[in-house]
């Protein structure tokens, strides 16, 4: 049993920064790739950034320049760092994680979501 847990979320003005953080913890043998996904009202969820245990990350054209990720594989935690925020920025994001278990069985696991609020 894997637990994932976000924070960081709230409000800010366009133009402003927030950094979201995500922990994940329980039965945890090797991580392959810690991610961020969020989703507006009315709107798909969709894949903001992604990083692997080796370092490799992924970034969606709509954040790329603004949104940095990051990670730590001994805590096993994963940073977004949001700058430049926009007002569509506005969503509930998820963090994402890829785990392998002690048996070898391949994981996926979510956190509850974390609001943010971008106002104009």
């Amino acid at each position: 049993q894997v637990h994932v847990v976000e924070s960081g979320g709230g409000l800010v003005q366009a133009g402003g920064s927030l950094r979201l953080s995500c922990t994940a913890s329980g039965a945890i043998f090797r991580l392959n790739s810690m991610g961020w996904h969020r989703q507006a009202p009315g709107k798909q969820r969709e894949l903001v950034a992604s990083i692997t245990r080796s370092g490799t990350t992924y970034t969606a054209d709509s954040v790329k320049g603004r949104f940095a990720i990051s990670r730590d594989n001994a805590e096993n935690t994963v940073g977004l760092q949001m700058n430049s925020l926009k007002p569509e920025d506005t969503a509930v994001y998820y963090c994402n994680i890829v785990t392998i278990t002690s048996t070898g069985v391949t994981n996926n696991d979510w956190g509850q979501g974390t609001q943010v609020t971008v106002s104009s």
